[in-house]
C-alpha cells in the first residue's frame, strides 16, 4: 500500500484558529495524513484533544530534546493557517525562533511546497514591514492566499488549492 502524502498544518495564534479542524478534514479527506504544529501562543486556541485524535499524532509546539525520536515523519507540503501578522515576518526575516518558525524556515531550503493563508487586520496589512514581508516570501516560492482578519470569509481549503496549483 502507498504511503499517503504528509501535510504539516501550521497553526498561529488568531481567533479562528480552533476551526483549523475544517483544513485537517479537508486535507485528510484529498488523502492527506496531517500533523499540526502550534505556535506556543497559538497553542491555547486549539483543542488539542480533538486535534490529536483526528490527526492522531501530538500537536507539536516545542523543540524536541536530541536523542527524542521525530513525532511527525517528514512533511511533502506545509499550509501555514492562519497565520499572523508576527509569524509571517519573522518567517520572511529568517528568525527561527519556535518550533514553527524553525520548521518553515527549513522548508525553503528543503524544497518543501509551503502556502500561507494569513490571517491579518486591515490595520496590519497597510504596515510596509508586511507588505515587504510577503514579497519576500513570493521570491522564496511561496504560495499565498487571500486569508483574511477574521473568520468571515475565511477559507481554509484554499490552502490545499494553491498547495495543487502547478
Amino acid at each position: 500500500m502507498d504511503q499517503k502524502r504528509f501535510l504539516y498544518v501550521v497553526v498561529c495564534a488568531a481567533g479562528i484558529a480552533g476551526d483549523v479542524g475544517t483544513l485537517i478534514t479537508a486535507a485528510q479527506d484529498e488523502g492527506w495524513d496531517v500533523g499540526v504544529i502550534a505556535t506556543p501562543h497559538g497553542l491555547p486556541f486549539l483543542d488539542a484533544a480533538a486535534v490529536e485524535t483526528r490527526t492522531g499524532y501530538p500537536i507539536r509546539s516545542a523543540w524536541r530534546r536530541p536523542g527524542d525520536p521525530r513525532p511527525l515523519p517528514p512533511a511533502d507540503a506545509i499550509a501555514v493557517a492562519p497565520a499572523t501578522f508576527n509569524t509571517i515576518n519573522k518567517w520572511a526575516a529568517g528568525i527561527a525562533d519556535t518550533l514553527a518558525l524553525g520548521t518553515l524556515c527549513e522548508a525553503y531550503g528543503a524544497g518543501v511546497t509551503t502556502a500561507v493563508l494569513p490571517c491579518v487586520n486591515a490595520e496590519l496589512t497597510a504596515h510596509p514591514a508586511y507588505r515587504e514581508s510577503l514579497a519576500r516570501l513570493r521570491g522564496m516560492g511561496v504560495r499565498i492566499g487571500e486569508g483574511s482578519g477574521g473568520a468571515a470569509g475565511f477559507r481554509w481549503e484554499e490552502a490545499l488549492e494553491l498547495l495543487a496549483a502547478r
